[in-house]
């Protein structure tokens, strides 16, 4: 039986300018353009999770950072939509928000483990 890697997710974008400006700023990506209609983020690795409930019903791509009040203040400067102000979960703290398109992100920094 072949073994698979997830190792890239693709959102749609309805203003690509906007959505690009929005992934630069907010979290410091660098596109490809590949033509008008298609541009991409090469390297880093991917993981996927999946999560009991309804909403969103799209996937949830979700982005790892080292300072969660620093993130949410970047991604509000970036024009992003907070949807769920930052929240505990038993593996740490995390927001969620919306991209220009509409795409629902999360955004969590992982619990400290006791020394």
């Amino acid at each position: 039986m072949p073994q698979f890697t997830p190792n890239y997710m693709e959102m749609k974008a309805d203003d690509m300018g906007a959505s690009k400006t929005f992934y630069e700023k907010a979290f410091g990506f660098v596109f490809t353009d590949y033509g008008p209609d298609y541009a991409g983020v090469e390297g880093g690795p991917v993981q996927i999770g999946l999560a009991a409930g309804d909403e969103p019903a799209a996937p949830l791509p979700t982005f790892e950072a080292d300072d969660l009040e620093s993130a949410l203040a970047q991604v509000k400067e970036a024009g992003g939509t907070i949807v769920k102000e930052i929240f505990a979960y038993p593996g740490g703290r995390r927001f969620e928000c919306l991209d220009p398109a509409g795409n629902r992100l999360a955004i969590y920094q992982t619990a400290s483990m006791p020394e």
